[in-house]
């Protein structure tokens, strides 16, 4: 790969090279040599900052084990070895067994980012021992030469030492919107990224010393603050904390009142009054839907950059399309070039564009078009080779035997690069016979002032999806406030662009799922349209042209919000569309592969950029597709609503058992009876009625889109479910104490079967929609409770057995009456949760 700063010859001695005096820092135009890089690394002047996709193996461990509700688990597991009987620590292994699930599956989700961050990895362009290479991040050196050219980020702090053209946006950094000039012996900052031109910089700090790595690491502290899911459940688990403390203790007292002769049953009761209370699943299953959601976005070459990503994919209601890149393929074929004052100059204007695109050191599709159809032109004016001329180039010398550009007397003098902020490119040359001037090559509707005559055939091409760009030649200075006055337009160059094959099909699922698809692109807004119609986006007929967007906020909401097409857009503009649908309260997706993206890819909710787009777009977005695929984006925000969906499904499950268990112990405290249950009734209860199947539903398909208010949504399902179920466990349990008050197996027994079809029935209300698997997982939930009560060495195992006909079937009836309950609170609160 070549780049245009590599042109110069290489000094044989850097301490020779003029160039260097003064600067502050030593200029090579060779680069390190190798035994230079080798010293350096041997000292240290390396750029290791560790590009971290996830945490460690280390910090998942610690992670998963080192939790505040494994302390009290493991604690009451202590207990229960030193009381006995084995079978009522059966918790302590759940514990174990979840905690290891969730290390194996986050180690796995860590593998799959890791090798993903490694094919997304950029690899910057460096000069060393007079020769271009692309390394790792992690292997530049302290003084070397890196390169830089449109889309390029900074990657470590330096100096510049070469430029042509070279604007740098620093925004990110800054605040300043405007790009910045850059000439030899300026500063620039890793973070920054190339928005025009192009040049080369020494490095001057590496590793954690650069700018944008000690930026990195105090963001990296709060990128977990993004999640509403995460803090929801903080919240929640907080307030649970706060509540077992003080419950606890009164279960403790109680328990042994009542079991004053045998302290051991006294302890084991307590035990299972409090383990149910801590809601220790829901921390594992949040963590497990996150790493699974991973490694599945992972198998289609998506890259999720910040794990809270997965959760805001859940929430988004519209997506902002940049055309370049999404709808279109990034490549484009030249249609016509038609000359606006004839045709006898064709052969002439085809060799100005050639060399025009000959000059781009980093030419976009639009360039490689026309290099593609033209680049032979600029080489042969009439057929011939008419040999090799030197460059007087303002920025560099250049070594032209293979240039392009300097063909057949055309030689390029100086050179303006595409800028997504003027909408237009040029180049001052000398011509054959000598005269020297300006061409501009741009959008039509920038460059000729309103009502000009070739604007109206501008239009009729756009209006077909085409792309038009003007060329016109002008005697103004490249450097002057406005060079194209007095340009006189000399031909239209049409472009057709290549539609994505799946586009439209993306865009049909989007409109079914009821996220609105709104197209922002720096294209003509007729053109735009046209594309997007042929896609059959609705709204697609209305295009916009962003020059005329109004500049007050509420306004700019209100037609941000009704308008699906914008063209013309820049990139500051597309910033302020994505911040005014925010406004009106919408969760927003922007799409983007080029450097005009940057800024509204990092101010959307979700940012996703093109795998093969800028290295500018990939470091700001939370989601790069790899494999450049529109077609992924159905995939990425359906496994989004499926991760968070199933979480607040399996929530309302954990916390319904938190409530009824609380509650249970209550009333065992204000009653003074022993409580229901032993550690072991607990384990079977909460392993059948929502530890398997919660795993099951967590990694179910899930459709429905996110809403804020997660807590809220979940305790109005959970606190009334749970309040049902343990009053109607409690009630079954006191009358069944109230036929044979000293036969406590059996009472527990009847408490057991009660609580186990409530907790059923919650569980068959939360598992809906039904499918045919779900139905299966309910079915086999109750086969395996049966098994329990009438398997001889299970029921002794588990010390349950139900005496008698009236106490087992007034258990039965009192949960039945519960579950009738159940589903008419249950409909009322999802009634008024639905009119939200």
């Amino acid at each position: 790969m070549t780049h245009p700063a590599d042109r110069s010859t290489p000094a044989d001695d850097p301490a020779d090279d003029p160039a260097a005096a003064g600067t502050g820092t030593l200029v090579r135009p060779g680069g390190l040599s190798a035994a230079e890089v080798a010293q350096r690394v041997a000292r240290g002047q390396v750029n290791d900052v560790p590009v971290r996709s996830s945490r460690s193996v280390p910090e998942i461990i610690r992670a998963n084990v080192l939790t505040r509700f494994n302390a009290i688990i493991g604690v009451l597991f202590a207990v229960i070895l030193v009381v006995g009987p084995i079978q009522d620590g059966l918790f302590g292994l759940v514990i174990v067994a979840n905690t290891a699930i969730g290390v194996i599956q986050e180690v796995r989700a860590k593998r799959t980012l890791d090798s993903l961050a490694l094919i997304g990895e950029a690899r910057p362009e460096v000069r060393r021992d007079g020769q271009v290479a692309q390394i790792a991040v992690g292997e530049i050196v302290l003084d070397d030469t890196v390169l830089l050219g449109i889309g390029d980020k900074v990657i470590v702090d330096g100096e510049v030492t070469e430029a042509d053209g070279l604007e740098i946006d620093e925004s990110l950094l800054t605040g300043e919107p405007d790009p910045v000039h850059k000439r030899p012996g300026d500063a620039v900052m890793s973070g920054s990224f190339v928005v025009a031109g192009s040049g080369a910089f020494t490095a001057t700090k590496v590793g954690r010393q650069a700018y944008a790595a000690q930026l990195a690491e105090e963001a990296s502290r709060f990128t977990l603050v993004k999640s509403e899911l995460r803090t929801g459940i903080d919240t929640i688990l907080r307030f649970i904390t706060y509540l077992l403390i003080p419950t606890a203790i009164g279960l403790v007292i109680s328990q042994w009142s009542v079991e004053h002769n045998d302290w051991r049953e006294a302890v084991r009761r307590t035990v299972a009054g409090i383990v149910p209370m801590v809601p220790e699943g829901l921390v594992l299953l949040t963590s497990v839907a996150f790493a699974i959601g991973v490694v599945r976005l992972g198998r289609k070459q998506c890259l999720v950059q910040e794990l809270p990503a997965i959760e805001g994919l859940a929430r988004v209601d519209t997506v902002c399309l940049d055309k370049t890149g999404t709808l279109t393929e990034g490549g484009m074929d030249v249609q016509e070039l038609r000359a606006l004052d004839g045709d006898g100059e064709l052969g002439r204007l085809q060799q100005v564009l050639g060399t025009l695109a000959g000059a781009d050191a980093r030419p976009n599709p639009s360039m490689r078009a026309i290099l593609d159809a033209y680049g032979t032109a600029a080489r042969n004016g009439d057929g011939n080779d008419t040999g090799t001329s030197t460059s007087t180039s303002t920025s560099t010398s250049t070594d032209t035997s293979n240039d392009t550009s300097e063909r057949d007397g055309w030689r390029v003098l100086e050179a303006v690069p595409f800028s997504s902020a003027r909408k237009w490119s040029g180049a001052q040359l000398r011509e054959p016979d000598g005269a020297e001037a300006g061409w501009l090559l741009g959008a039509p509707d920038v460059l000729l002032p309103t009502g000009h005559p070739a604007l109206t055939a501008v239009d009729e091409l756009g209006a077909q999806g085409l792309r038009v760009l003007l060329l016109g030649r002008t005697t103004v200075p490249l450097d002057a406030p406005d060079p194209a006055k007095g340009l006189a337009p000399l031909a239209l160059l049409v472009l057709k662009q290549r539609l994505r094959p799946d586009a439209a099909a993306t865009l049909r699922y989007f409109e079914e799922q009821r996220v609105q698809a709104k197209v922002i692109s720096g294209d003509s807004a007729v053109s735009v349209g046209a594309v997007a119609a042929s896609l059959e986006l609705p709204g697609a007929e209305h295009p916009l042209d962003a020059r005329t967007l109004p500049t007050e906020a509420e306004a700019l909401a209100e037609t941000a919000e009704r308008t699906t097409v914008f063209g013309r857009v820049t990139p500051q503009q597309k910033r302020e569309l994505v911040g005014a649908l925010q406004s009106r309260g919408h969760h927003v997706a922007m799409t983007g592969d080029g450097v005009n993206d940057v800024l509204a890819l990092k101010d959307a909710d979700i940012g996703v950029a093109m795998g093969s787009g800028s290295e500018a777009t990939r470091a700001v977005a939370q989601i790069v597709l790899l494999n450049d695929s529109f077609a992924t984006l159905p995939s990425v925000v359906a496994e989004g609503r499926r991760v968070i969906g199933n979480i607040e499904r399996v929530a309302s499950l954990f916390l319904v058992k938190t409530v009824y268990s609380v509650l249970l112990a209550l009333l065992v405290v204000f009653t003074q009876v022993p409580y229901p249950f032993l550690p072991r009734h607990s384990t079977v209860l909460s392993g059948l009625t929502i530890g398997i199947p919660a795993f099951f539903l967590a990694l179910a398909p899930n459709n429905e889109r996110a809403r804020t208010g997660f807590v809220r949504r979940v305790l109005r399902l959970a606190i009334p479910g749970g309040v049902i179920t343990g009053t109607a466990t409690f009630v079954s349990y006191a009358l069944a104490r109230g036929d044979h008050a000293t036969d406590l197996k059996a009472d527990t027994s009847v408490a057991t079967l009660t609580l186990f079809i409530v907790a059923i029935w919650v569980l068959a209300i939360v598992a809906r929609p039904y499918t045919w698997w779900r139905l299966l997982l309910i079915a086999t939930m109750c086969g395996a409770f049966a098994l329990v009560l009438v398997v001889p060495w299970l029921s002794t195992f588990f010390q349950l057995k139900l005496v008698g006909i009236r106490d087992p079937w007034t258990g039965v009836a009192v949960a039945v009456a519960a579950g009738l309950l159940l589903e008419v609170v249950w409909r009322y609160v999802r009634r008024s949760l639905d009119e939200e």
